[in-house]
């Protein structure tokens, strides 16, 4: 996987190199508590619908056993879910879904389905690496995207090469989107599905946030006119119900992709826990469960956002997911930081704060609204104790 020189490099991941700022701040200022603001994952349990109906599934003999593919009643579940919150009506659960073992195996899993030595596969970055990094295993080419501000945070389809449009097999797209916030619209998946139909390519869409949206409808390329044709899409149990450590997703769309993802699948894993899939099936289609839990987000993001402000930050309210992604300060009093790195680790050593930088295309920091807060009142605390330190620290942007 890399060569004569695998494991021999010093290079340290952005994510190592956070690891080892909080614990350096941790020990040099033991009294202080680190305000986290970059965990990428929920801070809440699953509903207790979802866990009572684990604790009653676990103890069924019927559910010992392998799960293989999946459970018919997960995918009845899942098409209920598409149709209940997305208005896609058509799917059938018994060659249109299949259920994964969460978003990540599926992204790993889908070059296998479809990439040669030679093929392009589209990413968008900045974004999650996990379906380019495994086509790279393949042999295959990856063409990053960039998403930048004066494009929406979408991808510019018409400044793609048309010759590498014409090899590729796969476009990685995330919306609502990680780290950016970026919302879907109607007119880009029309947009990209034609580009899609032209150049004979999959859209991967990975729509592991599609139950967080704020102000505007929750949006399915599945449900936009010839999106199932061209397109799969992968939901997840994990931002939407608190499920994030259970792994469970489903993937769905044109019938012939979910089979080749279901044939590779059936040849990686035995599938997950069927207890796990019956426990989902008692929230998935709850709309009423998933709106308390955008509601949370939704109220901590509007005031992170406000915080943020105040101290000097551009930041706006997301069209979804809980991440906020903001222009990175370019230094504090006499300190220059070179990139959002060095801003970050700034924030970390010197002021306990945690963020996630992101350097892709352009300085930015994310700010994640599942920082650790007991109740509403401990949230007040946290964000007030942010906003001090933020501006104690006189950034500069």
């Amino acid at each position: 996987i890399g060569g004569a020189k695998f494991g021999t490099t010093n290079e340290i991941y952005k994510f190592e190199k956070i690891k080892r700022a909080k614990a350096s701040a941790r020990a040099a200022r033991p009294q202080v508590e680190l305000l986290d603001f970059g965990v990428g994952e929920p801070d809440q349990m699953a509903p207790s619908a979802i866990r009572n109906a684990l604790k009653r599934a676990v103890d069924d003999p019927a559910n010992r056993g392998y799960a293989d593919n999946g459970i018919r009643e997960f995918k009845l579940a899942a098409a209920d879910y598409m149709k209940k919150f997305f208005g896609v009506a058509d799917l059938d659960p018994d060659t249109e879904i299949n259920h994964s073992i969460g978003s990540k195996p599926a992204l790993a899993m889908l070059p296998l389905c479809f990439v040669n030595p030679g093929d392009v596969v589209f990413q968008t970055v900045p974004g999650y690496p996990v379906l380019a990094t495994h086509a790279k295993y393949l042999g295959g080419e990856v063409v990053k995207l960039p998403l930048r501000k004066e494009n929406g945070f979408f991808p510019d389809l018409k400044a793609i090469d048309p010759a590498a449009a014409r090899r590729a097999k796969l476009f990685y797209v995330n919306y609502p989107n990680n780290p950016t916030g970026t919302a879907p619209t109607p007119e880009f998946f029309d947009a990209l599905i034609a580009f899609a139909r032209q150049h004979h390519i999959l859209i991967v869409q990975d729509a592991a946030y599609a139950t967080l949206s704020y102000g505007r409808e929750r949006l399915s390329i599945l449900g936009r006119p010839g999106g199932k044709d061209v397109a799969l899409e992968l939901h997840s149990m994990s931002k939407s119900y608190n499920m994030t450590g259970w792994r469970l997703g489903f993937v769905a769309g044109a019938a012939r992709a979910v089979q080749a993802f279901a044939e590779v699948k059936d040849n990686c894993d035995s599938g997950q826990f069927k207890a796990i899939q019956h426990a989902a099936c008692a929230g998935i289609a709850d709309v009423a469960l998933s709106e308390g839990i955008r509601e949370h987000y939704r109220r901590r993001l509007e005031k992170l956002v406000a915080v943020l402000r105040r101290a000097g930050f551009d930041a706006q309210m997301p069209g979804g997911t809980f991440f906020l992604y903001t222009k990175a300060p370019v230094g504090a009093g006499d300190t220059r930081f070179a990139n959002a790195e060095d801003a970050s680790q700034y924030l970390i050593r010197e002021w306990s704060v945690s963020t996630v930088p992101w350097d892709d295309v352009g300085s930015y920091l994310r700010f994640s609204a599942t920082f650790e807060a007991k109740d509403p009142a401990d949230e007040e605390r946290v964000l007030a104790e942010l906003e001090d330190r933020l501006r104690k620290a006189a950034l500069r942007f």
